[in-house]
């Protein structure tokens, strides 16, 4: 590994570590994020949390079982007014299924009660639901024009359809389940759920039919809550929650997220008071997606960290706010994605669901968009074992930067032929004239026309590839489950040796377990640096940077420990192509023959830099007398 690798590899680490800093919210912006807080969501979550945390169908129930039928009618029509009569009944299940996947739905809250994604399974191969049972909360907070606010979340629903379980198939049409929460004569709330056959989208109405005179008339929205326990889902919970976070898309404009950052007791939040497309429950490799027909007036998002013994990785919590007028008859359209963060997949919806694939920034983005992710996708149409693709995909990536590497390494010769006249300035010239010691080494540089630059240009071309791979493997959906070697899941780590037991500083900066790639990736590293020490130069010319290249290697050792095989494995490849490309580069290049170059080049008069004519001839104008010429 030449100089300006070496250089480059620091360069990549300081910017990691600067953008780790730069993005780490202060307590003061922590603070200041928690106080924008506004009224209305205040408002918001503390109907939500009387309605989860007191639960007033449940007590009435108990009440209600030694009262009197005249007593029960009281105590409802007090709590619950025109949805009185919506307020006691049987929970029953209702599903929606196709090849992909299985909705269920509760006539308590006419909400998602679980879905299933049957293609795919957890990381201990039992069934993956996204979410499921009590773990969810959807629901409408309606204030009515008897000042109560309703959360339809506890309220019964009324099917329309008697068949409780609708298969759709390919070639049949899509399957609808409807829920009705009736407020009266001609009066109801309507939910409309719609599954295509081989879909992962499930088309999702609400409906108010009459209920212009039973919503307050100074009400203008319609406010959904809807609240998730986020199941853990992946091996290795750190990595899967470093992915696990919302996502939303402003109206016409961007992705934005909040921080995946949040441990255990930590909250993240926001207030979003311009319009948005729609809002993501993301995790690494699956996502609960709702979608606004037209828009979401504004939004409130939220994020939990929990206890890492909880089953579940985070609390995810959104207020979302949609224009309603008060007519008769008012239809709110929407849709809900419940499937895998597949780029192509997410891509085909066309509503720019694929931007929830963490793939780096935008121009970062682009070079996977167009470069990487094709590339990746042909070779998955021949090959089905994804060990060979990184490896094939690894060799593509180096025979396209051949160019650029050889171009560095040529410049990493005409310095390493210089070395000894470099030395011998460095013997002439004290380290207390460094200014003097540094003129003469550039006028070297100048006069046998060597640029020490020459090879950083080729290294910063091949810096915006690392950083694309570094985002790309780990968010490959293609490498989920996938085994190679001794690797089970090319998606997460691959350890060889685990522990359970806790070891200070190792467990918290390490881990609990041994990633073989990681550690082979390692070793070609510093096999790789060392290889190339042998030709560097000086100790006096490059102060610290022996010590620091070989620390390097072993500190990016702990930070890629607990992440895709996928990438560390890449990581190795790389390392081992680029040591024979250096092996084969040191027999094409005849350092001789350069220095031979370089002596004649010395030999020719320096030309003069047309800014240093501009010089002359301003002087000349102004009468000035040049120094004569040595």
């Amino acid at each position: 590994m030449d100089r300006n690798s070496i250089f480059g590899i620091i360069l990549i680490a300081l910017i990691f570590v600067l953008w780790s800093v730069f993005n780490k919210p202060s307590e003061a912006d922590k603070r200041q994020q928690y106080s924008r807080d506004s009224a209305a969501q205040v408002q918001r979550e503390q109907a939500k949390t009387e309605s989860n945390s007191t639960s007033p169908v449940k007590s009435l129930q108990e009440e209600v079982s030694q009262l009197t039928d005249s007593a029960i009618s009281k105590v409802l029509n007090t709590t619950f007014g025109a949805f009185a009569e919506a307020a006691i009944d049987t929970n029953r299940f209702f599903t929606l299924e196709n090849e992909k996947i299985k909705l269920t739905i509760s006539t308590k809250g006419g909400r998602p009660y679980s879905v299933q994604l049957k293609e795919y399974h957890r990381y201990d191969s039992s069934a993956l639901f996204l979410f499921k049972g009590d773990s969810a909360v959807f629901g409408l907070n309606i204030p009515t024009t008897q000042n109560r606010t309703i959360f339809t979340n506890d309220l019964y629903f009324k099917p329309l359809e008697e068949n409780n379980n609708i298969v759709v198939s390919k070639g049949q049409k899509a399957g609808t389940v409807s829920m009705r929460l009736y407020a009266g004569a001609n009066k109801y709330l309507e939910y409309v759920y719609s599954l295509a056959p081989e879909s992962y989208m499930v088309d999702f109405k609400i409906n108010l039919v009459g209920m212009d005179s039973v919503i307050a008339a100074n009400y203008n929205t319609l406010d959904i809550l809807w609240n998730i326990n986020v199941p853990m889902q992946e091996k290795g919970r750190e990595n899967e929650n470093n992915y696990t976070t919302i996502v939303y898309k402003h109206l016409g404009e961007d992705v934005d997220e909040l921080s995946a950052r949040s441990k255990a007791g930590q909250t993240e939040q926001k207030d979003i008071p311009t319009s948005t497309k729609w809002v993501a429950f993301k995790q690494h490799f699956f996502s609960s997606i709702l979608i606004a027909g037209n828009k979401f007036d504004n939004i409130a998002i939220k994020t939990t960290g929990l206890d890492d013994s909880s089953k579940y990785l985070k609390n995810f919590d959104a207020a979302l706010s949609v224009a309603y007028d008060h007519k008769a008859q008012f239809t709110a359209p929407f849709q809900f994605y419940f499937g895998p963060n597949h780029y192509n997949t997410l891509k085909q919806y066309k509503q720019d669901l694929e931007q929830i694939v963490p793939l780096g920034w935008s121009w970062l983005r682009w070079i996977s968009k167009y470069c990487i992710i094709p590339v990746f996708n042909w070779l998955d149409n021949y090959i089905s074992n994804y060990g060979i693709i990184i490896l094939l995909l690894t060799i593509l990536i180096k025979i396209v930067l051949f160019p650029l590497t050889y171009k560095s390494y040529l410049s990493q010769a005409r310095m390493r032929v210089l070395k000894p006249q470099i030395d011998e300035i460095h013997a002439k010239i004290p380290k207390d004239k460094a200014l003097e010691r540094q003129q003469a080494t550039m006028a070297l540089y100048k006069k046998a026309g060597v640029s020490p630059m020459g090879g950083c240009l080729p290294m910063l071309l091949q810096m915006p590839i690392l950083f694309a791979m570094f985002y790309f493997f780990p968010s490959s959906f293609e490498l989920r489950q996938q085994s190679f070697l001794w690797a089970d899941d090319l998606s997460t780590y691959d350890s060889i040796f685990s522990w359970t037991q806790n070891i200070p500083l190792i467990t918290q900066f390490y881990g609990n377990h041994i990633s073989l790639f990681t550690i082979l990736m390692t070793v070609s590293t510093l096999l790789s640096m060392k290889m190339s020490n042998q030709a560097q130069m000086s100790d006096a010319q490059l102060p610290g940077m022996k010590t620091m290249m070989y620390i390097m290697p072993v500190m990016f050792m702990f930070v890629l420990n607990n992440f895709s095989a996928g990438l560390t494995y890449y990581y190795f490849l790389a390392n081992v192509i680029t040591i024979g490309q250096n092996e084969l580069f040191k027999r094409m290049i005849d350092e001789q023959k350069i220095l031979k170059q370089i002596h004649a080049h010395k030999a020719k008069p320096v030309k003069k830099s047309k800014f240093q004519d501009r010089l002359e001839k301003m002087a000349k104008e102004r009468g000035m007398k040049l120094p004569p010429k040595k």
